[in-house]
């Protein structure tokens, strides 16, 4: 193969417990995010805006959705011969059988992928955030430093900040210490999770840490690059970046799409996002429809009133439904006069006319408080939910529920019905 200066490892294995429902039949970078898009539609844009064109995808949990949503990379112009975008899953060895344990040993188990291209960098990324960042302005700044290893980092409120992995650096933004998650952080400069290497290093690290159990970049690869006194710096970046790994800050990223003045601006053509998406038919909007401030997908039929919501392709929403502060997601019908507010309801869910989603009081969630917390209602993929039923707040759905499943024609707030495993 010719030799690629720079490529990119893309970690998109992750299950994203903490999304709930919403990942119980794919992994994390596959979710729907913006009308029309999914996670790990940002990170791969990046990499198509950014020159580099030859991108490993590590996936493990749940990859369905997102191997047929990657398909040969033709939406993001990586269907070429030589590199493009190749789906790299856990795969049987002689000798054993190995899921990926940690990040880093998920990388380490395709170094013979990243030989192959004899690359002099290679950049590190998470499928699961959303962001736009150029990463040749990063490998830009790693050789102007003569760096060995660049972690893009950026400023986080203190009391947030043992939340991260923390860099400690200088004045010029080299790095004199790292410390994952400290429980009384010295900085609020946080890794983003985006890493260039060397290759000679970052090969080095993966062999000599090979042994170490769950083996990670922010535990083990990058502390064991301080104990080697490598050149290690930081690139600060001071855009939008946004992990969306729990319902409230999901519900959060896609509520400020639809902003006067989006903060995230998914318009810009001078940094397009692209994805994967079928050509659709014009969306309708009906004699009696009312829509303000939302993202309404392509081939959608609305004829009810959908205010501040994020709506998906090919949405149908009845007369008299009512949609408020919501997320819903492609192939969804809402029946008529159903009101749903505060709600995130997945791919190809039937809701029945006449139902209330997101009603009553904000109990927490019996059985996972910290996941369904933040007063969202979350309906996963496929469900359906019966006509005139009342469902209430911090409440998960999952499956194909009829009347008997609702006491009193209802679900109280903090309650859940999954009846398609969890």
């Amino acid at each position: 193969m010719e030799n690629k200066e720079v490529i990119a490892m893309l970690l998109a294995g992750g299950q994203g417990s903490r999304l709930g429902v919403l990942t119980q039949s794919m992994a994390k970078p596959a979710v729907p995010f913006g009308g029309k898009y999914r996670i790990i539609d940002f990170p791969l844009s990046n990499c198509v805006n950014s020159g580099i064109d030859t991108v490993g995808v590590l996936t493990q949990y749940q990859p369905l959705e997102l191997n047929a949503h990657i398909g040969i990379g033709i939406p993001w112009d990586l269907d070429v011969n030589n590199g493009g975008v190749t789906v790299l899953p856990p795969y049987e060895k002689s000798g054993d059988t190995s899921w990926y344990t940690g990040t880093a040993n998920a990388i380490y188990q395709n170094l013979a992928y990243m030989e192959s291209y004899h690359p002099e960098y290679v950049i590190i990324l998470s499928g699961d955030h959303i962001y736009k960042m150029d990463y040749a302005q990063m490998l830009d700044f790693h050789k102007e430093n003569k760096a060995q290893v660049t972690i893009a980092a950026m400023p986080v409120p203190m009391h947030e900040a043992s939340r991260f992995g923390i860099c400690i650096a200088d004045d010029k933004f080299r790095i004199i210490d790292f410390e994952e998650k400290p429980e009384k952080p010295r900085s609020n400069l946080a890794s983003m999770g985006i890493y260039i290497f060397n290759w000679d290093v970052l090969k080095d690290a993966l062999i000599r840490k090979k042994d170490q159990s769950n083996c990670d970049f922010g535990k083990h690869i990058i502390p064991y690059c301080f104990q080697q006194d490598m050149r290690v710096f930081a690139y600060k970046f001071d855009a939008y970046w946004k992990d969306v790994g729990t319902l409230s800050s999901y519900w959060e990223a896609n509520m400020e799409l639809i902003d006067i003045v989006p903060e995230f601006n998914l318009y810009d053509e001078s940094w397009k996002t692209y994805t994967n998406a079928n050509s659709c038919q014009p969306t309708f909007y009906g004699v009696d429809s009312s829509v303000y401030k939302c993202i309404i997908g392509e081939g959608s039929d609305i004829d009810g009133d959908v205010e501040n919501s994020v709506l998906g392709v090919g949405v149908t929403v009845e007369k008299g439904a009512k949609i408020v502060d919501s997320i819903i997601m492609s192939g969804t019908h809402v029946g008529a006069d159903a009101v749903i507010n505060k709600a995130i309801i997945a791919e190809k869910c039937e809701i029945g006319a006449g139902c209330k989603i997101g009603a009553g009081i904000n109990t927490p969630n019996v059985e996972k408080p910290s996941i369904y917390n933040s007063g969202i209602t979350t309906i996963g993929q496929g469900s359906v939910i019966p006509p005139g039923v009342t469902i209430g707040k911090n409440t998960a759905i999952l499956g194909e529920t009829t009347l008997s499943d609702y006491e009193n024609m209802s679900l109280p707030s903090g309650q859940n019905i999954i009846k398609a495993g969890d």
